[in-house]
């Protein structure tokens, strides 16, 4: 197959503007998937994409198309998630592409992450083709919308295809776009083996299976390769084509996209954006972008019952072998045992592992608090970074600490900007620059800590605008903060598992709400339970859990009060040593008290 009969593209919008349903239509349209196994999302093939109407993982699908010109064309998709945590696998899926189909909600118009996935696709010097889709709506705004993405990307009107990937109308014209608009791939299918990976999957069966896109060269089956980043040799014991289950062949070319069977036995061996070449021969450089994924959130996440705790490391280290960006370690917490610290690209990320570990594997867990990465300074020129509260040095060893920040994007209609600029001052935001894409969207930038995000931010968002504002955000720096250690003890012991790194301005407010909080979740126990917030030594709150009393006086009746006062005198002794060997119940629900906290009214 000759390269300028090739189409590598991919499809950006944001999330719920129809990407994988437009997906379906197209192999619907070209027959690589059959009336029978048809269904929607048909590559979207986990449960909780499907349940979500979201895609986590990338996926990639090759397609034959003949054209009106009767020429046949192969056509590579190459399908991306839309969600903000996921951006580093859209980054380089996006890399293996030529050009990318922008889909615009023709009810919705133009949001944020429609934004930031078109600025990556241009970044790569994608050629875009610009669709609006769900004409058929009676709330669609096709003009409206034409026009925003005229502002947008300054292409023509004529250039902008309509469709309706629910009812199919317009799938040929995006079609014969794609063959018509989108450059065949360039590469030297004479030079030194050069393929990116794009994806990579377990297979429990054939261990890792690497997603490629071959730039350069040729990739023959039972040849020795070569990892860039790990160094790694191993032998390609099978490679093939995407179509809806694996077609194996003898030989991936420049321009092709495929998979790559190599016998590595972990998906940490064959990492996201590393370059596949020739042991022999191998060329003198990677491709350009390969960047390690640095987790951005951490959390401890704990069996309810300390007997499971095996069978957590088991289900995580499952879930790693799929998942690359999934970092876990094992750590101990006075209150809870034993468990993992795990980090996350985001809070989605960490909803979506932790739902995959009850479902999948049947297990109960706790998780702390989220928390991100501090940079502390010390007093003696050593930097540390910590993701956990508990390893905060003493104050006296530090000179200052640095939170990281990210540059945030919000486009509302107008009506809610008053909404939103309370709320990002709430959360210590640096409002930058308002502009207007039309009369009826506002684009809002703004400087957030990490922190401040991560908790219920998005939750608030919607709140506040009615749903109508949409979010996007990228890491920006670390920048110097006023930070202290919030702890909460219960009868004198600080409850390691509730230990939070907050800004000194909201500590106060912070420590009062969280007392209270577990003031009314602690069930009352024989004896007083006393709950302080501390930053250091210092106690900014308190709380106390009334002890019950039981009635010890009952059997009396008539006869002398001395023989009552007795009894109620020892019943007081017994409490006082209770208290001092006591250990206190605390439910499950305290440990999550700290992210419900905002439900309080």
């Amino acid at each position: 197959m000759y390269q300028e009969y090739i189409r590598n593209f991919c499809i950006i919008a944001h999330i719920d503007h129809g990407k994988s349903t437009l997906a379906d239509r197209l192999l619907e349209y070209t027959h690589t998937v059959s009336e029978r196994d048809l269904k929607e999302q048909v590559l979207d093939d986990m449960d909780l994409e499907r349940e979500r109407g979201i895609t986590i993982k990338s996926h990639a699908i090759r397609m034959e198309y003949k054209a009106r010109d009767k020429q046949n064309y192969i056509l590579n998709l190459i399908d991306t998630p839309g969600h903000v945590d996921f951006s580093y696998e859209v980054s380089r899926s996006l890399a293996a592409c030529e050009g990318a189909l922008l889909v615009v909600d023709a009810a919705q118009g133009i949001e944020a992450q429609t934004i930031s996935n078109l600025y990556l696709a241009i970044e790569n010097d994608l050629h875009i083709i610009p669709v609006i889709n769900k004409i058929d709506l009676p709330s669609a705004q096709v003009d409206v919308v034409k026009h925003q993405i005229i502002e947008l990307i300054g292409c023509a009107e004529e250039e902008i295809l309509q469709v309706s990937a629910k009812t199919g109308v317009g799938i040929e014209d995006v079609l014969e776009g794609i063959v018509r608009e989108i450059p065949p791939p360039k590469g030297d299918p004479d030079g030194k083996l050069q393929a990116l990976i794009f994806d990579s999957v377990f297979d429990s069966y054939r261990g890792a299976v690497t997603y490629i896109r071959v730039f350069n060269g040729v990739l023959k089956k039972n040849e020795p390769i070569l990892f860039f980043s790990t160094g790694r040799t191993y032998n390609s014991d099978e490679i093939g084509i995407l179509k809806l289950t694996k077609e194996p062949v003898n030989e991936l070319r420049a321009g092709e996209v495929g998979y790559l069977i190599s016998g590595a036995k972990n998906v940490q061996d064959t990492k996201v954006g590393d370059t596949v070449t020739h042991a022999k021969k191998p060329a003198e450089e990677p491709l350009p972008g390969y960047q390690e994924v640095k987790p951005m959130v951490f959390s401890g996440l704990y069996p309810v019952s300390s007997d499971d705790f095996e069978d957590l490391r088991d289900a995580l280290n499952k879930l790693a072998l799929n998942d690359s960006a999934l970092r876990f370690e094992p750590e101990t917490s006075k209150a809870l045992g034993f468990g993992f610290r795990c980090g996350f690209l985001g809070l989605l990320h960490m909803e979506i592992v932790q739902e995959r570990l009850e479902r999948e594997y049947d297990l109960t867990i706790i998780n702390t608090v989220p928390n991100v990465v501090y940079r502390v300074h010390l007093t003696n020129g050593d930097v540390l970074d910590i993701d956990n509260p508990t390893q905060l040095p003493d104050a006296g060893k530090i000179d200052f600490i640095e939170e990281p920040y990210i540059s945030a994007q919000i486009i509302t209609p107008p009506e809610y900007i008053g909404n939103i600029m309370k709320l990002s001052q709430e959360k210590r935001a640096v409002f930058k620059t308002t502009s207007y894409i039309d009369p009826s969207r506002a684009d809002m930038q703004f400087l957030f800590p990490l922190a401040e995000v991560i908790f219920d931010f998005y939750d608030k968002l919607k709140s506040h605008t009615r749903g109508y504002a949409s979010f996007d955000y990228e890491f920006e720096g670390y920048h110097e903060s006023k930070l202290v250690k919030l702890d909460i003890l219960i009868n004198g012991e600080p409850l390691d598992a509730l230990s939070t790194i907050v800004h000194t301005e909201k500590a106060y407010e912070m420590g009062q709400r969280l007392c209270r909080h577990l003031k009314e979740l602690i069930p009352r126990q024989m004896f007083e339970v006393i709950i302080q917030a501390a930053i250091g030594s210092k106690i900014i709150s308190r709380q106390t859990v009334k002890p019950l009393r039981k009635n010890v006086t009952a059997k009396c009746y008539g006869g002398d009060i001395t023989r009552k006062r007795k009894l109620l005198e020892k019943q007081k002794e017994g409490k006082k040593r209770m208290k001092q060997v006591g250990r206190v119940e605390i439910p499950q629900e305290a440990f999550l008290a700290v992210l419900s906290m905002d439900k309080e009214k």
